[in-house]
Parts: C-alpha cells; structure tokens; sequence
C-alpha cells in the first residue's frame, strides 16, 4: 500500500536534512570533481580508451595472460573506434594509433601462428 504523502514528505525532509549534513571536505571535493567532469570532452576519453585497449590487447597475446580471443576483441575494438576518432584528435595520434593496430594485428599473426 502507498505511503500517505505526509509520512513520505516525512521521509524526504529526513533524506534532505541527511544530505545537508555531509561534510564540508567531502562536498568541495564533489565540487572539484563536477568541475572536472565539465572540463572532459569525450574525444579524450576515448583516446584514453584507445591507449587502455591497445595495452592490454597486448598483454593478452603471450604469457601467462595470453588470451587470444581477448587480443582479437581489442583488435576489433580499435577498428571500430579509431573511425569514430577521425577528425576530433590530433593527426599524430591518429597516425600513432593506426600503426598501434598494424604491430597488434601482426601480433596477433604470430601469436596464433605459435598455437
């Protein structure tokens, strides 16, 4: 059954009063981290994304952490996204990043060539 709106007014003002009681250091860094936020264009985040795949793409063709199905997922990953890039970073990083995937793709040759 519903909760009469005075009892859930009740509730809400608890919650508010609760909120309002969160310490002065944790709300300036909530502050600091919303600013931050703003500052973020997602054409960073993924290139970031781009650096984080690319690496671990790597680390999963040999080794104890070889997966080659995984390597192949980050393959696919870079194709896909370096498209979407195009145009919203810097030239070198896009050029950086094609050859980044040329050696992973020839990397992934040999490694499955070993198999």
């Amino acid at each position: 059954m519903p909760k009469a709106p005075l009892e859930m007014t009740g509730r809400l003002s608890a919650v508010c009063r609760k909120a309002a009681e969160v310490p002065e250091d944790e709300q300036k860094l909530v502050e600091e981290l919303q600013a931050e936020l703003a500052k973020l264009k997602v054409s960073d985040l993924l290139l970031q994304t781009l650096y984080t795949v690319s690496s671990l793409g790597y680390h999963r063709m040999s080794g104890d952490t070889k997966d080659l199905d995984q390597a192949k997922l980050a393959i696919e990953a870079l194709k896909a996204l370096m498209p979407v890039l195009e145009g919203q970073i810097p030239d070198e990083a896009q050029r950086d990043f094609q050859q980044v995937l040329a050696n992973m793709q020839l990397a992934y040759a040999a490694a499955v060539g070993e198999t």
